[in-house]
């Protein structure tokens, strides 16, 4: 057992149940943050169809992200929690009143248009808290030993609020990808029609965050500059998922914009990665610091290698069941 590094295993844990919840959840809260702009009901219609039947199954990743932290890494919780309570706050409160609007859109006629507004305001309070979330990692956090000193609002800076609607951008784009996969005739087209702003937006934010950032943290810079010859490929990855993604726009390519847009989203999390490793409350608390007693990881562990292929088998079940065309007239009800 000693040739085994638990750790390491549950860091490999963990950092599955973020990514999918990015890449999964990321394109249902994506297409919440398009219904503001949409031209009809039918549209919107169309829209949540694509993501009822799996949206709640994208959020079990979330829990099982959020529970391995707690059970493996104590000791961010302790740190997190009290930094960054309020964002926490604010994106379970946009994913309830996302849950609530889709029970309740469908069952409604005259107070429809409050339905649409829980939807669309949920689906961009949970993104942007997440993005803000995102943004504290990057800047850091004041700690002494393992405890948080900082202010209440040390999340939200110039830096975190760029980042918000960085993410907010970007899930909007996965959104777009998605329903271009999903939906046909006119929801379709329209989405053609906005995806290339959605990908000129991202550019843009991307490219102030790639500044911005070692402005942020000069020992991201210097993690960037001593290992530039390992990790250039990252960037070069990123901008190539954009423009795939442009291109099957352009070109009415309908699985290569989704397929870009997740390429993207996995660059941008393996170069998040690449900056902070290993540290899990930067700048100072690593992922070995955190970490809770070997045998309680061990014996926590047993019970998640065997809910795990669990939660991958319900998640490729349901979209292989659910796949295919949205078509108006058909769907959640």
């Amino acid at each position: 057992m000693d040739l085994i590094d638990i750790t390491i295993i549950w860091m490999g844990i963990i950092g599955l149940g973020v990514f999918m919840y990015i890449l999964l959840d990321g394109f249902d809260l994506g297409v919440g943050i398009l219904y503001p702009f949409t031209p009809s009901e039918q549209v919107r219609d169309d829209l949540m169809n694509t993501v009822a039947p799996v949206w709640d199954g994208n959020e079990t990743w979330l829990i099982l992200g959020g529970a391995g932290l707690l059970a493996a890494f104590p000791a961010v919780y302790a740190i997190y929690l009290p930094a960054l309570y309020l964002g926490v706050f604010l994106m379970l409160a946009g994913l309830i009143f996302r849950g609530v609007a889709f029970e309740f859109r469908f069952k409604s006629s005259r107070t429809r248009w409050f339905w649409n507004a829980a939807f669309a305001g949920g689906s961009i309070l949970a993104a942007a808290a997440q993005g803000f979330v995102v943004g504290t990692y990057i800047q850091g956090f004041e700690v002494e030993g393992f405890t948080y000193v900082g202010g209440p609002f040390d999340w939200f800076t110039p830096f975190t609020v760029f980042t918000a609607v960085s993410l907010v951008i970007g899930y909007a784009l996965l959104g777009a990808a998605w329903g271009v996969l999903k939906t046909e005739g006119a929801t379709q087209q329209w989405l053609y029609r906005v995806t290339p702003w959605l990908i000129v937006l991202l550019a843009i934010c991307l490219l102030g965050i790639s500044i911005w950032t070692p402005l942020t943290s000069e020992r991201i810079l210097e993690r960037w500059q001593e290992a530039w010859t390992v990790l250039w490929p990252l960037p070069l990855l990123g901008l190539l998922a954009l423009t795939a993604c442009w291109y099957g726009i352009r070109r009415r390519l309908e699985m290569l914009p989704f397929v870009a847009g997740l390429g993207l989203f996995v660059t941008v999390y393996l170069g998040l990665i690449a900056s902070q490793w290993p540290y899990m409350v930067p700048p100072e608390i690593t992922f070995r610091d955190a970490a809770s007693a070997p045998e309680a990881q061990l014996f926590l562990l047993l019970g998640i290698l065997f809910l795990l292929p669990i939660i991958v088998g319900y998640t490729v079940w349901t979209y292989w069941i659910f796949r295919g065309k949205v078509r108006a007239g058909a769907g959640y009800h």
